[in-house]
């Protein structure tokens, strides 16, 4: 009998057991084991903000400052969602926004003090729960997991089609 992807979604399929790694149903597991993974993250360590607001956090962490235009690309959202994204933010003193030296009916992005604080905050307790789960893992698959890190990370780092 073939597995589907609703047999996936309603079973642990796989867990402890060796994965042929032709298998043509890997890039599901893969993918909802990594999207079920983070969401518990988020849920067990008590997220205080939503993931887009996280991720514009980081973003701007990595690439401030930005335009809101800039920042809505590399979010992948439309400018009307960033600005939404960006007053909640703000509403919560997360960031600052400066006159843009080039264009003056621009705004440039970054972080204020309390943001860098709430990323260092939700990296510390994220890693924390992490750990934790990880810990409660056999030493064999905590074993496997260091072993594929590095394909995950290649994983991330290649480039969209």
């Amino acid at each position: 009998m073939a597995t589907t992807s609703s047999d996936l979604a309603a079973s642990p399929m796989g867990v402890g057991e060796r994965t042929d790694p032709h298998d043509p149903m890997l890039p599901a597991r893969l993918r909802l084991a990594v999207g079920r993974l983070n969401r518990r993250i988020r849920v067990d360590s008590g997220a205080v903000l939503p993931p887009l607001q996280t991720s514009v956090l980081v973003t701007l962490e990595e690439h401030e400052p930005l335009r809101l235009s800039e920042l809505a690309r590399r979010e992948a959202v439309t400018p009307p969602t960033m600005s939404r994204v960006l007053a909640a933010l703000d509403d919560a003193g997360l960031l600052v926004r400066t006159p843009d030296p080039q264009d003056a009916r621009s705004a440039l992005v970054e972080l204020s003090a309390d943001g860098r604080a709430m990323i260092e905050r939700l990296r510390t307790e994220r890693t924390a729960m992490l750990a934790e789960r990880l810990e409660r893992l056999p030493e064999d698959q905590r074993e496997a997991l260091a072993a594929a890190l590095p394909a995950l990370e290649a994983l991330v780092a290649l480039p969209s089609s």
